[in-house]
């Protein structure tokens, strides 16, 4: 190899790894820029609303692809998934909303601290996340995949245990 040729390959090598460095700086920069945006707006736990998100979009894919094996696609029922989705993240919102308001309303005009209500806002977000895991697992049943059965029961029994909780009493009037 001449003096030139191999001045030319360090060249080449010394740009590559700078260039590799400067990819390897910008996606940790862009990684963590997005982990601290999600960190500001959905607290600590926004990878649990991140999950949700991932889901949502898993259900709708997997939807589409049955609605596509079944030749029954719409794109009214499209739109239709789209906007139930959109609807869970506006119960969401508000199970989290409502009970923060009652915990400022509680410490600052009842002196009562109503913490716990917090809880609902949690309670809501597992019981989505069940759903939409059981509506994937479906779409796949559907589609012909053997989905194992004890993905299916531990489901159920997630379900009921979540739901175990929630007692609500008939109106007697």
């Amino acid at each position: 190899m001449s003096k030139k040729t191999k001045k030319i390959y360090i060249f080449i090598k010394e740009r590559v790894k700078k260039m590799r460095l400067d990819f390897i700086d910008r996606y940790n920069a862009v990684v963590g820029a997005v982990v601290v945006v999600l960190s500001a707006i959905f607290g600590a736990y926004w990878y649990l609303f991140a999950g949700y998100l991932l889901l949502n979009i898993l259900d709708w894919l997997t939807g589409w692809y049955k609605s596509r094996r079944k030749r029954t696609e719409s794109s009214y029922r499209g739109m239709w998934g789209i906007a139930k989705k959109t609807g869970y993240w506006v119960m969401i919102l508000v199970a989290f909303l409502v009970p923060e308001l009652f915990v400022h309303l509680g410490n600052d005009l009842l002196g009562v601290n109503l913490g716990f209500l917090v809880l609902l806002g949690w309670f809501t977000l597992a019981a989505l996340l069940v759903n939409e895991v059981r509506s994937i697992l479906e779409n796949l049943v559907e589609c012909g995949y053997e989905v194992p059965d004890f993905l299916i029961r531990g489901l159920a029994v997630t379900e009921k245990l979540i739901h175990a909780g929630m007692d609500i009493p008939e109106d007697e009037n």
